[in-house]
């Protein structure tokens, strides 16, 4: 898990639900405090080496710059990359304009309509493989996706819900779909060749879901309204 005697950890920034900085600037969320644990009980100093934007962090899949990371579960990734079972499932929805038509996800996937999205996220990856019609945007990050939707007047921007529904609550030009286009299974992850690293990983994991701890963290920081799989809390 640690071949360096230390633990390096990829925090990704570009989904709010699972990491963050405070108002001091410290790092906090759910991803934060599961690699905090493991470094402990790996008895190893823990490295957090972090990241806008989840596609920046399969980016450097083989840069030799963490051991650990925390994405999505996708096809494309899963060549590469070993997942444990999700530890949270987060809705991918739309942000529209208060007046715009749109009351369904389905109803984007339309010739002239253009939907900004966050490049190599979660989202984009499915986005790109079922849209048949709508054109996508791509932003350097998540929050760059709805930057481009207000500056440039798109159509729609995608994304993970609770930080679309931010954006609605700050301004009500702007509203968040009632469905969704996808279910994002957010789990840990390590380079596919590391076997047993992937194997001790996945034992983590259903540990800390096991035992509550995941779900505790959640609702501590706020996220009370994400799904945590196998969890009867």
């Amino acid at each position: 898990m640690a071949p360096t005697g230390r633990l390096r950890a990829a925090i990704n920034f570009g989904n709010p639900v699972l990491a963050r900085r405070d108002h001091n600037g410290n790092p906090i969320g759910i991803s934060v405090e599961l690699a905090r644990i493991l470094a402990e009980e790996l008895r190893v100093d823990l490295e957090m080496v972090f990241y806008d934007a989840a596609g920046k962090v399969f980016a450097s899949l083989h840069d030799n710059q963490w051991d650990v990371a925390f994405m999505a579960i996708e096809p494309v990734r899963e060549k590469e990359i070993a997942f444990t079972n999700p530890y949270v499932v987060i809705e991918g929805t739309y942000l529209v304009r208060r007046e715009s038509p749109y009351t369904a996800v389905a109803e984007l996937d339309a010739p002239d309509v253009s939907i900004a999205v966050g490049k190599g996220a979660a989202y984009d990856l499915f986005l790109t493989r079922s849209l048949t019609a709508a054109t996508l945007v791509r932003a350097d990050t998540s929050a760059g996706a709805v930057d481009a939707f207000i500056g440039q007047k798109l159509d729609a921007a995608a994304g993970v819900r609770q930080p679309l529904q931010e954006v609605a609550a700050s301004d009500e030009q702007y509203r968040v779909l009632e469905d969704s286009f996808t279910s994002i299974r957010q789990a840990m992850a390590v380079c596919r060749e590391r076997a047993a690293a992937a194997r001790y990983l996945h034992d983590f994991i259903e540990r800390q879901i096991a035992s509550g701890f995941v779900r505790s963290v959640l609702e501590e920081l706020g996220q009370s309204d994400v799904t945590v799989p196998g969890s009867h809390a």
